[in-house]
């Protein structure tokens, strides 16, 4: 009988999968790649680690006794730097020099600058000129009354000091997916002290361990949701200074919190004064030239992975924020886009021979090991993880391993496909077998991380999976003492959808902000087609705040749901083992660990005695979604012990309901 044995969720070796065969040649080729491009940067000794320090050499930095100003601009003639220091003059006395390679240099007396000072380059070349701010610069800001951005000197006199180690990397990552902007109840953009403040006691409380922080790097464009960045070096400055994000990245660790954020380096915005289009009066210094060097469907610049100064830059972008922010890691945005040149646009990966070929960006491909290799030597225990939709093989393999590229996790994208589908269908129509298939999907000799719903599904167009579920009547049925249908089906399949998810998860699990609780609608950015309203880029956190609304019995139930992962440090290592689905009942069954999860996805049918195969012994209620107190109808005894001696447990499951039962055993020898 299944169950008596656990059965470990390690990766197994990629060279496991028979179907790869095939295509060993081309794995080595990667690996061979990458250690061949890692060796031309490094000019065959030192580390990798090394070589990512081009932030230490580019751009401003201050020594005891003079200023040194360094930018790479090699198809510049000439290039000034101009601020509030000489009245915005070009001046001859801030003419750059140029040096080897298209470097360009400034040295000034420790007084010509000062802390706060605005700046900017005029860079001058064959044809032209304009105004820039500098790739390396660490602090951008937008004038409110201009609307230009300029570069600011940060040399506060006092910089913060970290006073909290970074926790160990959890046993399973709980991930809070979210937004500093939009993480406060008011329409208005939020800072990083009233995140700090108000916004992370609320994710350790809710039982989280891993922040992940989107738009950090620095956007022009509030409503780009900070994946169209100008400044790679610069955190978004509307959300505060350099400093309070280091010490918000302070306060999560002294919550328990690891905290990483969105990398965004598979493409760039297209602005040229703030951005790094025709930075030098050229396009192709950082991207690609003609249509290659462009993203017709995000309107973007894409980066030219093979020349080894854009992979200075951008390996030197990852140890930035690892050095200066002491940040735990990265989740990589837009990887599929990176690794193939049709972008994965209209693109249904259906052939193993979809991953190999002449449609296969290879330089994007070396790029993402060098990255997961110099990440990893800087922190060995920091964590990178991959948003890809196309199941690329080895992406989160061990580099270790011909074609391994080296991420720790990827993201699972068809469990929430899959949930989204179904709530197209009517619920008899929903099938169990695809159902638990799409759950539990996933290459074997990878990690992975679930989730049910991320910001996708609400940004414009779209809507959170409670709002899909109950769409108007949420508006005037979520009081306590309501009586509606459509509220009491969102409300059920809202817990079963998210325990289901997080009970089959990879390795690790996601939330985005606000969806614990069921916010309700959907996400809009300020622009001009909603009349620059922020209505819709905040989060309601009133709503689960108020004890006579239902919203609080979703926050209490994914509370409750993520308590049962945190008490249990293997969970996540042991492979879920189904032991009953019926599709006439829609009943699913499975085991982990020592929880059984029993789910009754019917719309109306509830079963009494419902059998299936377990283990002998006494079993307690773990968690009931039917129980009172996360807004279900408590058709079962609170706190009931089950008792098995015939390899059968026979148990009352209610419709739309879900009962996860914990295995007492006094004697484990597993």
């Amino acid at each position: 009988m299944a169950g008596f044995t656990r059965l470990s969720n390690a990766p197994v070796p990629l060279a496991a999968d028979s179907y790869l065969s095939a295509y060993r040649d081309c794995l080595q080729m990667r690996t061979r790649h990458v250690e061949q491009m890692a060796k031309r940067l490094t000019g065959g000794g030192g580390s990798l680690a090394d070589f990512a320090s081009g932030h230490e050499y580019f751009g401003l930095h201050k020594t005891r006794q003079k200023w040194v100003f360094r930018e790479w601009a090699p198809n510049a003639t000439r290039i000034f730097v101009r601020g509030d220091f000489n009245n915005w003059e070009i001046r001859p006395d801030y003419a750059m020099s140029r040096l080897a390679d298209g470097v360009w240099e400034l040295q000034l007396h420790s007084d010509a600058l000062h802390h706060l000072d605005h700046y900017l380059l005029r860079m001058e070349w064959d044809g032209g000129s304009g105004d820039r701010v500098p790739a390396y610069a660490r602090c951008v800001v937008q004038d409110e009354a201009t609307k230009l951005f300029s570069a600011v000197v940060y040399a506060p006199e006092k910089s913060y000091k970290f006073k909290n180690a970074a926790p160990p990397p959890p046993a399973a990552p709980l991930i809070y997916e979210a937004h500093i902007g939009m993480a406060q109840e008011e329409a208005k953009v939020g800072s990083f002290a009233e995140f700090r403040i108000n916004t992370l006691p609320r994710i350790a409380a809710a039982g989280y361990n891993t922040v992940q922080l989107m738009a950090i790097m620095g956007h022009p464009y509030y409503g780009s949701f900070g994946y169209h960045v100008a400044n790679y070096f610069a955190v978004a400055s509307r959300f505060g200074t350099p400093d309070e994000f280091k010490e918000l990245i302070d306060a999560a660790h002294g919550l328990g919190l690891r905290v990483i954020i969105d990398l965004v380096h598979s493409h760039a915005t297209r602005n040229e004064v703030e951005g790094l289009g025709r930075y030098d009066g050229s396009r192709h210094a950082f991207f690609h030239e003609g249509s290659r060097g462009e993203h017709s469907g995000w309107d973007s610049l894409l980066f030219n992975y093979a020349k080894p100064e854009v992979l200075h830059f951008l390996l030197s972008n990852c140890r930035y924020y690892l050095d200066e922010f002491l940040l735990d890691g990265f989740r990589f945005d837009g990887v599929t886009s990176m690794m193939y040149l049709h972008h994965g646009l209209g693109k249904a990966f259906t052939s193993y021979a979809d991953y190999f070929g002449s449609e296969i960006d290879e330089d994007a491909i070396c790029y993402l090991g060098l990255a997961n290799r110099v990440i990893h030597e800087i922190r060995p225990d920091a964590m990178t993880v991959a948003e890809d939709v196309s199941g690329m093989p080895g992406l989160a393999a061990s580099w270790n391993q011909p074609g391994g590229i080296g991420f720790d996790y990827r993201m699972a994208m068809g469990v929430t496909d899959m949930w989204f589908k179904l709530f197209d269908m009517p619920d008899e129509k929903w099938q169990m077998g695809w159902m638990y298939h799409e759950l539990c999907n996933r290459r074997r000799d990878e990690r992975s991380i679930s989730y049910a719903e991320c910001h996708d599904q609400a940004i414009v167009g779209g809507k959170t999976a409670i709002f899909r579920l109950a769409d108007a009547a949420m508006y005037d049925s979520m009081h306590v003492g309501s009586q509606n249908l459509v509220i009491d089906r969102a409300v059920a399949l809202h817990k079963l959808m998210r325990l289901s998810t997080l009970g089959t998860a990879g390795q690790g699990y996601l939330n985005f902000m606000g969806n614990e609780f069921g916010h309700p609608e959907w996400i809009d950015f300020p622009r001009e087609g909603n009349n620059w309203s922020l209505s819709h880029a905040r989060r309601q956190w009133s709503l689960c705040e108020n004890q006579d609304l239902r919203f609080h019995f979703l926050a209490d139930f994914d509370r409750a749901m993520l308590s049962l992962i945190n008490e249990r440090s293997e969970f996540m290592e042991c492979v879920p083992q189904l032991l009953k689905l019926d599709e006439t009942a829609k009943i699913l069954i499975f085991e982990r660990d020592d929880l059984y999860f029993c789910f009754n996805f019917h719309p109306e049918n509830s079963y009494v005695d419902y059998e299936f195969e377990a283990r002998n012994g006494e079993f307690d209620t773990a968690l009931d979604s039917d129980a009172a107190e996360f807004g279900g109808f408590a058709r079962r005894v609170a706190g009931q012990i089950y008792h098995n001696a015939d390899s059968k447990l026979r148990l009352y499951l209610p419709s739309r309901s879900a009962l996860v039962l914990a295995w007492r055993d006094n004697k484990r020898t597993f």
